[in-house]
Order: structure tokens, then C-alpha cells, then sequence
């Protein structure tokens, strides 16, 4: 007998699995926690690799993860590109190769855009519900790309905001979120003005220099730093990383491959996954900010 040829599934199929992306949580917690316990945890998970395309000025990134309390394998191949010319094209573009953990054949192919978005934005809303500060009123979001509409989506799910701001290079698009997205949002003409007084603020941009200041940012606020994800590239500046207490996805990953981390010097309280467990403390009466890489947990893509 031949081997069952792998089963492709689409980025419609995969968004009606998770129209909700608050479904993605109890397994990300799980498989944070698990990360974070090292060989106990039995999360096999090397910092990607990462393949520059320098004719094109772009990225592959290769993200294999083995998880075994899950018995899943995988690995997502991610594409990333600054568009300055052709927007209808998505900076990020991904797919996720699910394998038998048994005998090392392939068994799904996904589309894994969606599910990009959305665990980023999972992940993003387990930081905040643990570090944001107590009646958190605004939320700001420094860019509006894909991740920018999947962070609004869940955080409109979990959390209630009274205030929702907006601040995007090309003004054009931060308009456009407005208007596309369920619920009234301010769209500000700087990323000072948006950024001023927030509790909560979300930092989804390609930038390569940073564009979040320190003495901008109320202090005891919460800050999920999403975008720069290569160790040359920044979003914040060296005030805000070293006057933050700084929690990461993965410490060997934010130690290689980010360089909000890298450049700042700051240094790393926990791993995101030590929260979960209660073996670190949340401390959300401090300013925080969480360096999410993107992490790829085997947990969410089973078949």
C-alpha cells in the first residue's frame, strides 16, 4: 500500500475552524507552559531559520516544532516582505506542513496565513490578560496590516475598551481599518497622539527603526511588541525596553533574532509560558511590554 496522499486545507477551511481566534487559547497556554519547562515540558522548538532573498529584499523563515504531549509535528514556512509598490500583496505569508510524529509522513498542508494571524494574536491576548494594568480603559495599535485586524478582533472578544486608536505610516490604511472593523476607532495623525494616555498598546508595523518612545508611554501600561522581527530590525526605543519589565515568547529566540531585545540591552524577566505556570509573576502594576516572535506551537495545528 501506498502512502494516503496529504490533505490540503485552505484558508477558508482553516477560518472556519477558528472564526473565533479566543479558541486557540487554552492550547497556547498550555503549549507556552510546556516551552517554557524546558525538557519536561517535551517541546522540541529551535529558533527558525531564517533565509534572506536579497534581490528581493525579503525572508523565508523555517519554524519545525515537535511537541509531545500533543504528539505533533510540524513546520511553517513564512514569507516576509516590506511591499513598497504592490500592497495587494500580504507582507506575510505563510504555510504549515503537518507531519506523522510516526513515521515522518505528511499528512496536511495548510494555509497558514490565518493561522498566523490568529495565534499571534492569541498569544498576544494571554500577555495582556496577565500584564495589562487593572481597568484598562484605551487601547492603541501602531499599525494596520493583517496582524493589526486579528489583534482587534480577539481583543474586541476578550477585553472592553471604552477608547480604540489607530496610527498607521500611510494614513490611508489606518482609515481603511476604521471603517472596515466592528466598533468606533480613532484614527490619530501620529504615533505620539495615538500612543499618549493608552493602556494597552499593540505595535504591528514592519519598521526597521524604532517608532515607540519611552517618554511617550504611561507609566504601568502594557505593550505586546509584534513586528521587527529580524536582530537589526526595532519598534521601541532603548528607554522604553530598559524602564519595562520585559517578558518574551522564547528567550533564546528574542536573544537571536530580535532586535528590540538584541540592540536595547534590556534584559529578559520570563518567558511568557512562566506566567502561565505561576512560576514568575505578572507584575501588571508595572509598565511590561512582551516581545512576541511568533513562536510556532504544534498544539494548534492538529488534524
Amino acid at each position: 500500500m501506498g502512502l494516503t496522499p496529504p490533505v490540503f486545507i485552505g484558508a477558508e477551511e482553516v477560518e472556519k475552524h477558528l472564526h473565533r481566534a479566543s479558541l486557540l487559547l487554552p492550547a497556547l497556554e498550555a503549549a507556552l507552559a510546556n516551552f517554557s519547562a524546558g525538557a519536561a515540558g517535551g517541546v522540541v522548538q529551535p529558533v527558525r531559520t531564517v533565509v534572506p532573498v536579497h534581490r528581493h529584499g525579503g525572508f523565508l523563515g523555517v519554524m519545525p516544532a515537535y511537541s509531545a504531549a500533543d504528539d505533533a509535528l510540524t513546520t511553517k514556512l513564512v514569507t516576509f516582505y516590506e511591499h513598497k509598490k504592490d500592497s495587494s500583496v500580504p507582507s506575510h505569508q505563510a504555510t504549515v506542513l503537518l507531519f506523522d510524529p510516526r513515521n515522518g509522513s505528511l499528512k496536511a498542508v495548510l494555509d497558514g496565513s490565518v493561522i498566523t494571524a490568529k495565534r499571534t494574536a492569541a498569544v498576544s491576548a494571554i500577555a495582556t490578560k496577565l500584564l495589562m494594568p487593572a481597568f484598562a480603559e484605551v487601547l492603541c495599535i501602531l499599525g494596520a496590516g493583517v496582524q493589526a485586524y486579528s489583534h482587534y478582533d480577539i481583543f474586541m472578544e476578550l477585553f472592553t475598551f471604552k477608547e480604540v486608536r489607530i496610527w498607521n505610516r500611510t494614513k490611508e490604511k489606518a482609515v481603511k481599518f476604521a471603517n472596515s472593523v466592528n466598533g468606533p476607532v480613532q484614527v490619530c495623525s501620529s504615533a505620539q497622539e495615538a500612543v499618549t494616555g493608552a493602556d494597552v498598546i499593540i505595535t504591528v508595523t514592519m519598521a526597521t527603526t524604532p517608532i515607540l518612545f519611552g517618554d511617550w508611554v504611561k507609566p504601568g501600561a502594557h505593550i505586546n511588541a509584534v513586528g521587527a522581527s529580524r536582530p537589526d530590525w526595532r519598534e521601541l526605543d532603548d528607554e522604553l525596553m530598559k524602564n519595562s519589565i520585559l517578558f518574551v515568547d522564547s528567550r533564546e529566540a528574542a536573544l537571536t533574532e530580535s532586535g528590540d531585545v538584541i540592540l536595547s540591552g534590556a534584559e529578559i524577566f520570563a518567558e511568557l509560558g512562566e506566567v502561565v505556570k505561576g512560576t514568575k509573576p505578572a507584575l501588571p502594576e508595572k509598565t511590561t511590554v512582551f516581545k512576541s516572535l511568533g513562536k510556532n506551537n504544534p498544539s494548534c495545528v492538529q488534524v
